[in-house]
């Protein structure tokens, strides 16, 4: 599963972009977010990706959850954002 990892700073149509391809693709894709500002991008580009994906009958399924990472030998927690393609609901 391909790992995408977001700053703060991470444009949230170029992230919805990336997430969506891999969606076609693979069917998979893992989100990692340290800190609240890296997380909020996060948010705003699944949001995004939907509306790119909806034409293609594809919908998205979020499981978060938090974990730790090693940055620089430093633990940091980081939000894992575990994204599954899964078919739109009709008329959705």
């Amino acid at each position: 599963m391909e790992v995408l990892r977001v700053s703060g700073n991470s444009r949230p149509n170029a992230l919805a972009g990336a997430v969506a391809a891999l969606l076609r693709t693979q069917h998979a894709v893992e989100i990692q977010a340290i800190g609240p500002a890296a997380v909020n991008q996060s948010v705003k580009a699944l949001a995004i990706a939907r509306g790119y994906l909806a034409g293609n009958g594809i919908d998205l399924s979020v499981q978060p959850e938090f974990i730790k990472l090693d940055v620089d030998r430093e633990e940091r927690t980081a939000i894992r954002f575990i994204v599954r393609a899964v078919p739109a609901a009709p008329g959705a």
